[in-house]
């Protein structure tokens, strides 16, 4: 397919129909958009072109960005000991687990061995914040804390990538070094835009100024021999107390990223997904995934409970921490392109973290989905005080009370 117009419209098409059935079904649309990835690649033989790959790109990092910015500096500082905790063993434990079974079971060699510990480490902060959108938990106690461990877990990431394999050029230092400086005036910078041209522009500068940042930062990455998507949580981190106070701004991002980005990364993640391979290499995607799991739930569900977490949000944090994607995929591209690992090794790893966001969110989703009420009252702390769940806000409108609705609807064993 040839005309650009055509193929857009089957991406497209292909987004539309992921976003009606999750309506209707109440799975989260990030796993839907994967799954038509599966298909299209396979039977279609969908494959994605430079553009393609762009918008994916940007919608993997705006992802991340808005990620970073939901989370509430407050219920960072209130969580802190249990996110930095919980997020510390959710990305030492598989990381250890994963890089021994490569490399004593499946005998790959030492530096294919550290991709598949540092690929298989993650929790997806895509996947983890699309599914606190759309279950509606984003603003509450709960959802903070799950957000705020994965940037703990996906921080272990990006610093043990770069300790076992960065390539420290000059780039590098340039790239750290405005990063930093960014990093300290971008919240002024944020703020100074909307209180000069106010909330309702119709050009929207300070959206602008965000996407003028985030190209920036991603265009010094890529030349230090980095990633685009590792300085946009960051960025997001930074100005999340901005954000805290502009309620408009994230509906407005949200809306961006959700409609017109999004969709081409998730799509195209399904599109690595080799159906032959997962015939042929089926045992070890299926060991791998094992492995994974259960280093994730025995890292950290007792911490969870340790802090006070009831069962059911234990089992619920357990199992979003289990996910990963985004720099799952990252990492074990960056093994491929920098032959640390074939391509057979590329497709598994690429398997194993796909079936990663979708095993345990659809059980999280299916069995264990807090209330709202439970998941606000969320305390990690002796003497923290829980926060009364917020009456109607632009974070939590009526359409995601209905699809919540319909996600409780779809649920087995209920609450």
């Amino acid at each position: 397919m040839q005309n650009v117009w055509f193929m857009a419209a089957a991406w497209m098409g292909l987004a539309f129909v992921a976003s009606v059935v999750s309506i209707r079904i109440g799975v989260s649309v990030a796993l839907l958009e994967i799954g038509a990835g599966i298909i299209a690649g396979n039977l279609f033989g969908f494959q994605p072109t430079e553009w393609i790959n762009f918008l994916a790109t940007f919608g993997a990092g705006l992802l991340t960005f808005l990620a970073g910015a939901e989370i509430d500096p407050e219920s960072l500082y209130t969580h802190w000991r249990a996110s930095l905790t919980i997020g510390a063993i959710s990305f030492l434990a598989p990381f250890l687990g994963a890089w021994a079974f490569a490399y004593w079971v499946s005998g790959w060699d030492y530096h294919g061995s550290l991709i598949a510990g540092i690929a298989l480490s993650t929790t997806s902060v895509a996947v983890v914040y699309a599914v606190m959108v759309e279950s509606g938990f984003s603003s509450t106690e709960l959802g903070k804390l799950i957000l705020a461990a994965c940037f703990v877990t996906d921080f272990g990431t990006v610093l043990a990538l770069g300790a076992f394999f960065a390539d420290f050029n000059k780039w590098m230092f340039v790239f750290v070094a405005v990063l930093a400086v960014m990093l300290w005036y971008l919240p002024r910078w944020t703020k100074a835009i909307i209180t000069s041209f106010g909330q309702s522009r119709v050009s929207e500068p300070e959206v602008k100024f965000l996407f003028l940042v985030l190209f920036f930062l991603g265009g010094l990455a890529t030349t230090a021999k980095s990633e685009a998507v590792l300085p946009a949580y960051l960025a997001g981190l930074v100005v999340a107390g901005v954000f805290l106070q502009d309620k408009v701004l994230v509906t407005r991002m949200r809306t961006i990223a959700f409609t017109m980005l999004t969709p081409f990364y998730f799509i195209k993640a399904g599109l690595y997904v080799s159906l032959p391979v997962l015939v042929t290499s089926a045992g070890l995607i299926v060991m791998l995934l094992a492995v994974k799991l259960a280093t994730k739930v025995i890292g950290v569900w007792p911490l969870a409970r340790a802090f006070g977490l009831a069962t059911r949000e234990s089992n619920y944090t357990t199992l979003l921490m289990a996910t990963g994607l985004t720099f799952g995929t990252i990492s074990a591209l960056f093994g491929l392109e920098n032959h640390y690992i074939d391509r057979t090794q590329y497709t598994v790893l690429v398997t194993v973290v796909i079936l990663s966001a979708v095993v345990p969110t659809l059980i999280a989703q299916t069995f264990f989905l807090p209330t709202r009420e439970a998941a606000q009252n969320v305390r990690t702390q002796r003497g923290s005080r829980s926060v009364p769940a917020p009456a109607a806000s632009t974070e939590y409108t009526t359409s995601q009370r209905e699809e919540e609705a319909l996600t409780r609807n779809s649920t087995v064993g209920g609450d």
